[in-house]
């Protein structure tokens, strides 16, 4: 609880101070309350770094809002808020980059999308020495770009969905309908560099692809096209050095579109029309496999702290990867938090381990 403490001084002197008090018989008397579990003092000051420029804006906002709810005892939540137009905000203050960094000892970062999960707001935390929560800028950009991440995970044995990659610039008619013609049907067509199902599409004649090319290349100057596999989507997190293991892979859900939908669009997943299994319904050898999968993805790129992997469980052609999120959603139905519950941890504990490794140069 809050409690005070009461000091009183007698023939208190000013030294180069003009005061009554100094010539008064009066005593000086000071008023400190404190709270009793730990003072601020002894407190480890957390930016939680959310909002941001992206097109994931508002899940962004969703997910720092539940960390700072969900703050640990022992640490003293700052809210580092970014406006869509860049601005930075320490709780509601406008503020510039640099002094923020000087009033936290850890940042904690919720960015998704760009510059939150593409590696720059990484870059430029570590240009300060601030510690910081999630993967570093490399491997952030790496896993950001589905090509690059796809074709890492080959190397690794991790079979994707056949996929192209298009570029805006070299997308005019006619090489777009040669690729059409030489993808599988239907195809689903997503910008290479977002994430939460922004600018993705299903098309299964070639006006829909035209159609999905232009929505994909709104978000990303290139697109990533991939055969469309019908089958149950499957997302497992991972996090380090958590229950006495290197990479922890939490239990594997099992995610189904809302009726009416051919995939999990963003209405889908943040309308709270998904339906969802926590853990999924899957086997033995599908769940072993898919957390097999998930932390190969989560070494292989290079990632740190926690990710989360999705996939597709096809009823005869296995498992396939889809792709990595280096800083998944913290809002408080998202997947990763269901999942943390799934296997008996909490959204406390798992902050409170995070900033363990931040703090500790892991």
């Amino acid at each position: 609880g809050r409690r005070c403490l009461f000091f009183s001084f007698h023939n208190v002197k000013f030294s180069g101070c003009q005061t009554s008090m100094a010539s008064s018989t009066s005593p000086l008397m000071i008023f400190i309350c404190y709270n009793s579990t730990m003072s601020l003092a002894t407190k480890v000051r957390v930016g939680v770094l959310r909002g941001g420029p992206s097109s994931e804006h508002e899940v962004s906002v969703k997910s720092g809002a539940n960390v700072l709810k969900n703050m640990p005892d022992g640490y003293y939540p700052v809210d580092i808020f970014l406006d869509r137009a860049g601005g930075w905000y320490v709780n509601g203050v406008a503020e510039k980059p640099e002094k923020v960094f000087r009033r936290v000892d850890v940042v904690f970062n919720t960015l998704h999308g760009k510059f939150g999960e593409d590696g720059t707001v990484s870059r430029l935390l570590d240009s300060f020495g601030v510690p910081h929560t999630g993967s570093k800028h490399l491997a952030s950009a790496i896993s950001m770009h589905k090509g690059h991440a796809k074709n890492l995970l080959k190397k690794r044995g991790i079979k994707s969905p056949y996929h192209k990659i298009v570029s805006k610039a070299g997308a005019d008619t006619a090489a777009v309908f040669e690729l059409w013609r030489t993808l599988p049907n239907p195809s689903i067509v997503k910008p290479m560099n977002s994430g939460s199902s922004i600018g993705v599409s299903v098309a299964e004649n070639f006006a829909e692809f035209q159609i999905a090319l232009e929505k994909a290349f709104a978000e990303s100057d290139a697109a990533l096209v991939e055969e469309f596999l019908f089958g149950r989507e499957a997302t497992c997190g991972v996090i380090d050095d958590f229950r006495r293991q290197e990479v922890y892979a939490l239990l594997p859900a099992e995610l189904s579109a809302p009726a009416g939908s051919r995939f999990l669009d963003y209405g889908g997943k943040y309308g709270g029309a998904i339906e969802a299994c926590h853990p999924g319904r899957f086997s033995v050898a599908e769940k072993d496999a898919l957390q097999a999968m998930a932390r190969a993805a989560h070494e292989a790129l290079g990632l740190r702290h926690y990710s989360r992997s999705d996939f597709i469980v096809t009823q005869k052609r296995g498992i396939y990867f889809l792709e990595t999120n280096s800083l998944p959603g913290l809002y408080a139905d998202a997947p990763f938090c269901q999942s943390l519950s799934a296997v008996g941890s909490s959204l406390p504990e798992f902050i409170g381990h995070i900033l363990k490794l931040a703090l500790n140069g892991k």
